[in-house]
Order: C-alpha cells, then sequence, then structure tokens
C-alpha cells in the first residue's frame, strides 16, 4: 500500500470539493437563460457607465482642419469587437463585460482559452479585456461593438503598454540634470550622485537607474477627430502609449464627461437595412469662429 504525506491527502481533498462542475462548460439552455439580456437602446443617466472598446494602434500621422490647423493624429483600429462573457451581480457580485477582438486560430490558444470561447458560444479572439459597467449598461454574448460605440468631438480616456526601452541610466529614465561636465568632476557626469542619509539606507521609491517601459499607462482626455465606421477606425488628437500594432483601450473619459445625450446607450446599434461599406465618415464639428481671425 502506497503511503501518501498528509499535506498530499488535504490538498487532494481540497481539489476534490474547490474541482469546477462540468456544466460549467456546457452551453445548457438554463444557463443560456439566465443570462439572457435584452439589446434595446436605452437612455443614459448621469452615473452610467459603458463599455470600453479595444483597438490596435496604426500609428501617427497629421491632419489639417477646415480652418488649417495642423492636428497631430493617431489611427486606431477597432477589431471586430464583441461581447465574450457577462458578468452580473448575481452570479459574480458586479456587473462588467468581457470584450473579445481580433481572431486567432484554436491551434495558438490554450484548451482552457478555447474552452472559454465555445462555453459562452463566441468566436476566438486575439484580445480579452474586461471593462467595469453599470447594470443599465450590460450587452447579451455576441453582440458586435463598432467605432460608432463612441462619437467624433467626445474625450476619451486611452491605455497601453509603452515602448520597452531596456536599462536606463537616471538622466533618460528620470530627467536628472547630471553632474558637472567639468571643474574636477572625473567619470561622474551622468551618475545620480548620493543616494543615503543619516538613516544609513536607501529609502523606497527612490529614482535610480533601472528597467524602462513595458508599463501600462492611461492618457487621459484624448479627443477624437474623426471616425470611419467603413473600416473601423478612429483618429484621435496626440499620442497614444505603446508601439505600432499594439493593443490600446478606449473608454469614456473620467474628467472630461461628454454629452450624454449624444452618446449611443448601451452602445451602437445599428439599423438591419443599414450599408456599411459606403458610410462616410464622422468629422467633430469644430464651430464657425476662424481661430486664426484676429478681432478687436
Amino acid at each position: 500500500m502506497l503511503a501518501f504525506s498528509r499535506g498530499f491527502v488535504s490538498r487532494l481533498q481540497r481539489f476534490a470539493v474547490d474541482s469546477p462542475s462540468p456544466l460549467r462548460f456546457l452551453c445548457s439552455d438554463a444557463a443560456i437563460q439566465n443570462r439572457i439580456i435584452d439589446l434595446k437602446p436605452g437612455l443614459m443617466s448621469p452615473n452610467s457607465k459603458r463599455t470600453g472598446l479595444i483597438a490596435v494602434k496604426c500609428g501617427m500621422s497629421a491632419l489639417w482642419d477646415k480652418w488649417g490647423a495642423r492636428i497631430p493624429i493617431t489611427v486606431l483600429w477597432v477589431d471586430d469587437n464583441i461581447v465574450s462573457q457577462v458578468k452580473t451581480p448575481e452570479k459574480e457580485g458586479f456587473c462588467s463585460l468581457q470584450i473579445g477582438c481580433g481572431q486567432k486560430k484554436d491551434k495558438h490558444l490554450t484548451k482552457p482559452e478555447v474552452g472559454h470561447f465555445r462555453a459562452q458560444g463566441v468566436p476566438l479572439k486575439r484580445k480579452l479585456k474586461e471593462f467595469p459597467v453599470t447594470e443599465d449598461a450590460l450587452l447579451p454574448v455576441g453582440t458586435s461593438l463598432n467605432v460608432r460605440h463612441f462619437v467624433p468631438g467626445q474625450y476619451v480616456d486611452i491605455a497601453g503598454i509603452t515602448k520597452g526601452k531596456g536599462f536606463q541610466g537616471a538622466m533618460k529614465r528620470h530627467g536628472f540634470k547630471g553632474m558637472p561636465a567639468s571643474h574636477g568632476a572625473s567619470l561622474s557626469h551622468r551618475s545620480i550622485g548620493g543616494t543615503g542619509n543619516r538613516t544609513g539606507r536607501v529609502f523606497k521609491g527612490k529614482k535610480m537607474p533601472g528597467r524602462m517601459g513595458g508599463d501600462q499607462r492611461t492618457v487621459k482626455n484624448v479627443w477624437v477627430y474623426k471616425i470611419d465606421p467603413a473600416r473601423n477606425l478612429m483618429w484621435v488628437k496626440g499620442q497614444v502609449p505603446g508601439a505600432t500594432g499594439n493593443f490600446v483601450f478606449i473608454k469614456d473619459a473620467v474628467y472630461e464627461k461628454p454629452d450624454i445625450s449624444l452618446l449611443p446607450f448601451p452602445t451602437y446599434i445599428a439599423p438591419e437595412d443599414e450599408d456599411t461599406d459606403n458610410l462616410k465618415p464622422l468629422v467633430a464639428e469644430l464651430g464657425d469662429v476662424d481661430p486664426f481671425m484676429v478681432t478687436d
């Protein structure tokens, strides 16, 4: 008879108790009925929070508006966003939507990932992101989201992974001034100087050389200049974190709150007879006052 340690037996018992039910991975009719959410337009309240979108950074360029002002822009591609999972207060204790972006083959995914998509009945996706929402902004699984979820002229917050710079010194990483270039300075021109004090230790958080970049950063209050519904493209003013081809996460701005009467809620629902291939780009309203006209 094999002898097992007490720790192994306790772990085995815990696994038998905490193991998920096989019904969790099946699309039974009862499970589908419990998570049915109607897809219909609604009225957005000041406390409502809509879902965000996942986009691919296509690069930067510049445009000139109707007044001749140059606008540096970043092009973002909303690649086939779809609701892949819904979390409700009755089951998970909070409201959120899991959004999938892009396409991927099953051979490039792990078995748990493939099982997750098949259990939800949605196509395989490259990138997943969960956005917290209010209960009135929940969408049913399988809902397609496009760039018209946002409107030109509104402000958004965009998060992404910054470019990795590797190990860098304090002058590049933190903007240190550096040591004197002459007058007796020897081999310390780019050093950080002293790091200690009377305590005889270095405080946590001291700015020192180290690995730079590769962190998630959020750019707030980014202005949406134009959207192209036919190609699911969005032009935003300024820079966006990350390299070309990286995924970024877009949501309504927290500080520069948009006009809720202009936003589609809970998302844009296209009419059945809409021809998306022939839709024209939508540009933000710039007003009727020429900014270059000098008035007395």
